[in-house]
């Protein structure tokens, strides 16, 4: 078995789609659109065969996380980008284009190297080298 993909609620599914191919290499799909429930999506696919969907739909209710604070159920995700320098290269072009850092590149105690930042809509994103 596999996870097939992960979906996000989104307000602008276009700067969405355009924020995940700029700065991860993801490649999308046209658009779907359902014009009797207003509902819009895309599948991005990364080479790894991994795939995020996006979607939105008029009505959706904004999320009660809060995107710097830990609470239960789904708070993240990662995208490995290969090298620990792929890591810190890839946290300084966001940080740099205005995104938020929320965890500095670093080791965990399980060993793994990343950051931790936001995307345009505050979900948070691990880059794992």
């Amino acid at each position: 078995m596999r996870i097939d993909h992960l979906a996000i609620w989104v307000l602008d599914l276009e700067s969405m789609r355009t924020f995940y191919e700029t700065y991860f290499g993801a490649t999308s799909n046209d658009t779907y659109r359902n014009a009797r429930t207003g509902f819009s999506s895309y599948f991005l696919s990364f080479d790894s065969g991994a795939r995020l969907e996006l979607m939105q739909m008029p009505g959706i209710p904004y999320s009660q996380n809060d995107p710097f604070e830990q609470a239960l159920g789904l708070i993240h995700f990662a995208i490995s980008v290969g090298s620990e320098a792929a890591v810190d290269a890839l946290t300084e072009r966001l940080r740099a284009d205005g995104y938020a850092v929320v965890g500095e590149p670093r080791r965990t105690g399980d060993g793994y190297y990343e950051s931790v930042v936001l995307d345009p809509e505050q979900n948070r994103i691990e880059i794992t080298a």
